[in-house]
């Protein structure tokens, strides 16, 4: 909205007002943008969940030191969600039809997430929909998603690869084309990105401060990607009509972690609940299939990644051989039955998603 009132109505009489047509100007204020409306709208909301009763059901299974948390807030995600919409529609063009293709993301698989929390709430237990239930919901969000992409998705300008191409980091030259196949691998990557952030999202700041991390690698090379000349030098595709959604939406999704995380750190305050997590996860899917960086995903989201591998080694060795391979699974809660502080767990995790961050940033010239 900006943009055009700004750039294209107001410019020839403020000349200034220019800076408005910079996606690396927008992108900064959507992130102050979403920050400031998070941490404005927090104490209302979680004060709002908690008249409401909305409190998170532990499950019985998990450690000890978290059944204590049970009743706090939950469906903060929408927080999440509402600041990141808004910015977007303040600061992005929206004559760049893949931005609503990111707000689709957000918005069908927040619902998703919505109705599964409102099911347990409403069933007071930590159950809600069915397994195969809300994998079907998901595929079908991914489904239409994929063939968006397939058919209008972003082509590279400079005819590096086609659409349906994925890149292979570390090595240039290595670009196969999936063709047809492409609509079921962007469904894949997804579906799972959006059950990995999901199974994260067991302690406090964990899920949303990787997040964070994973947001803001996407969002520069989003911007990259816009940029004919370091696209080129750097030699990654040239996707000028994808960078402005791409860097704007994470730059909010960044502003909107951090605002969310000065409520959900230690000792959490509100919860974002599966209204949050899958509507993360697959916003992130989006994102990397926009920008080109599938196999990317995999290292800078490193921590989603071995938090649902975690879950399926426990799960296929106890059923093959009914023995555990860790002490609980996801394997955040392994280390905290180990004797590791919840908080330790949490900035440990931190940590590496910023090394993996960095590695993935780096491919860039390693290419």
């Amino acid at each position: 909205m900006f943009y055009y009132l700004f750039f294209e109505k107001l410019t020839e009489l403020f000349s200034p007002l220019n800076v408005f047509r910079y996606i690396s100007f927008r992108s900064i204020y959507a992130t102050v943008t979403a920050l400031l409306i998070t941490l404005l709208l927090g104490p209302f909301v979680i004060q709002r969940l908690k008249r409401l009763k909305i409190g998170e059901h532990i499950h019985e299974d998990v450690p000890q030191e978290h059944q204590s948390k049970a009743g706090t807030p939950t469906m903060g995600g929408l927080l999440i969600i509402s600041s990141v919409l808004i910015s977007i529609a303040l600061w992005a063009r929206l004559d760049r039809p893949h931005i609503f293709v990111l707000a689709f993301s957000l918005i069908w698989f927040g619902g998703l997430g919505f109705l599964d929390d409102y099911q347990k709430i409403t069933r007071q237990q930590s159950l809600g929909l069915r397994g195969w239930h809300k994998i079907f919901l998901q595929i079908i969000g991914a489904l239409a998603i994929a063939f968006y992409i397939y058919h209008w998705g972003p082509t590279p300008k400079d005819n590096l690869t086609s659409k349906t191409s994925i890149i292979i980091p570390f090595f240039k030259a290595l670009r196969p084309d999936l063709g047809i196949w492409f609509i079921p691998f962007a469904t894949l990557v997804i579906v799972g990105t959006s059950n990995a952030v999901n199974l994260t999202d067991g302690m406090d700041g964990l899920a949303i401060g990787c997040t964070l991390f994973v947001a803001a690698t996407f969002g520069v090379l989003g911007y990259l990607t816009s940029h004919q000349r370091i696209a080129s030098y750097l030699n990654i595709d040239h996707l000028p009509m994808i960078g402005e959604a791409t860097a704007i939406f994470c730059a909010a999704l960044v502003g909107a972690s951090l605002g969310f995380l000065w409520y959900n750190c230690h000792p959490a305050q509100v919860f974002m609940g599966d209204t949050g997590s899958l509507a993360l996860g697959a916003a992130i899917g989006t994102v990397s299939i926009l920008v080109k960086e599938e196999i990317l995903l995999v290292l800078v989201g490193g921590i989603f990644v071995v938090e649902a591998l975690s879950v399926i080694i426990q799960v296929w060795s106890y059923k093959t051989r009914k023995k555990r391979v860790f002490k609980m699974s996801p394997i955040h809660y392994h280390f905290l039955l180990l004797g590791w502080k919840e908080s330790k767990v949490v900035i440990r995790f931190w940590i590496v998603a910023l090394i993996l961050m960095l590695i993935a940033l780096s491919t860039l010239k390693l290419r």
